[in-house]
């Protein structure tokens, strides 16, 4: 089992689309082990995006993750990091595959809607970020059986 990180920007909940981007996670057959709704600050905004700095777009880009709440998953599942990206689709929506969150839902990189790991040191990193490990659960579902081999 892989575990990833996937944030609901400020556009995604703003616009109402929190319920559909976990149903289609869920449907994909991830299993949400934490979740929360929460406003990131300037300092954790600062070291996420730490690799962007110094970057043109790097002072639009914090100003836009802490202009409102976010919700922040661990999803966990058989290559939870590439199943998520799929699913996400590509960063530029115009670019993002038919039938991805980012192509239905999105029209610009700089409102995206969704962040998802790009691999599984990143996701451990940002997922330590965002949660403490007593937040998150580990726990079998009935389903699960139907779903993994």
């Amino acid at each position: 089992m892989e575990r990833t990180l996937v944030l609901i920007k400020p556009d995604g909940v703003q616009r109402g689309l929190v319920g559909e981007i976990i149903a289609r996670l869920e449907r994909r057959g991830l299993r949400i082990v934490a979740m929360k709704m929460m406003r990131i600050s300037p300092e954790l905004a600062a070291r996420h995006y730490a690799a962007h700095q110094g970057k043109p777009f790097y002072e639009g880009l914090i100003r836009y993750i802490t202009s409102g709440p976010v919700v922040a998953m661990v999803l966990e599942g058989p290559r939870a990091v590439e199943v998520v990206r799929k699913t996400l689709g590509a960063t530029d929506p115009a670019k993002a595959e038919p039938g991805t969150v980012r192509a239905d839902f999105g029209l610009t990189i700089g409102r995206n809607l969704v962040h998802g790991s790009d691999g599984p040191e990143t996701a451990a990193f940002e997922i330590g970020l965002f949660f403490r490990e007593e937040e998150i659960l580990s726990y079998e579902r009935e389903v699960d059986r139907w779903i993994l081999e």
